[in-house]
């Protein structure tokens, strides 16, 4: 293989745009804000530019995260093939292809208004943060959703130039959602990193692990409900939410092995949880 094109798939896998599950984890929750946002009827320009949006500061994420990673992703599993690992590219180039991706983010963010290129500050610093956490503590997870839930409170401030607290609702049901599944996806690495020092909630919980992810994914729904109620949303809503439930189950079931193989599957599965969120929210407005 050329060395540009080796460099150029080191790149995607650095970025993870070769694996786009994040990517849709990170967008489900922010169309979810700008259909609320836009009661029913979204800017299809700030669908355009938050969808843009996403792809741009997840790839930074992933970059980032890996550049913090480099000198452990080598001794997991899933990890030994990431691009720093293998030496593929230095970490330099991670760091370079972070501040590209920030400074693209960035001229996609100016095409808003002022509350929205204001909170964009935020959702810099905890991008950038996140992959730092987990060897300060055993919540990385809710730092993940804190980075992956702040596009609502962006997507509300670029559509309704407010903060309702229907946003916040919002936030917090998509905050426990993202620790229930990023706890899902760090089971799959949890003997690694106990050995190296790592710490996550799949650790804390230990073997009440699926039971707490249970209890974060009854907490998301039910404030999801509480949305509805809030919004006077129609029963189509609570219907499709209802199919959410069980898909919520059908995955933590899913999981109960603990494998890698096992908990990465569930984790990915909760794409259809985010797409039947959606879905309730497009009927509760008809």
């Amino acid at each position: 293989m050329a060395p540009w094109k080796r460099k150029f798939f080191a790149y995607l896998a650095l970025t993870r745009l070769d694996r786009p599950i994040g990517i849709f984890l990170l967008l489900w929750p922010t169309f979810w804000a700008l259909w609320v946002a836009g009661q029913g009827h979204p800017s299809l320009f700030l669908m355009v530019i938050f969808t843009l949006g996403v792809i741009v500061m997840r790839s930074a994420g992933c970059a980032i995260n890996d550049y913090a990673d480099r000198k452990v992703d080598g001794l997991v599993e899933r990890t030994r093939n990431r691009p720093l690992a293998t030496g593929a590219l230095r970490p330099r180039e991670a760091l370079i292809a972070f501040f590209v991706l920030l400074m693209v983010a960035l001229l996609l963010v100016l095409q808003l208004n002022a509350m929205t290129i204001a909170l964009s500050l935020v959702a810099v610093v905890l991008a950038a943060t996140y992959p730092f956490g987990k060897r300060f503590h055993h919540l990385p997870q809710l730092q993940l959703g804190l980075a992956f839930g702040w596009s609502i409170p962006m997507a509300f401030a670029a559509q309704a130039n407010a903060l309702p607290p229907e946003a916040w609702l919002l936030f917090a049901a998509n905050m426990f959602w993202t620790v229930a599944y990023d706890t899902l996806y760090a089971m799959a690495d949890r003997p690694y990193d106990e050995q190296i020092g790592v710490k996550s909630t799949a650790i804390l919980f230990g073997r009440f692990d699926l039971l707490a992810v249970s209890l974060l994914y009854l907490a998301t729904l039910g404030m999801l409900a509480w949305l509805g109620v809030v919004l006077h949303l129609v029963l189509g809503f609570y219907a499709v939410l209802g199919l959410a439930a069980v898909t919520a189950a059908w995955i933590v079931w899913g999981a109960r092995s603990r494998s890698l193989a096992d908990s990465v599957q569930a984790f990915k599965r909760n794409n259809i949880f985010g797409a039947l969120v959606m879905i309730a929210l497009i009927l509760g407005y008809f």
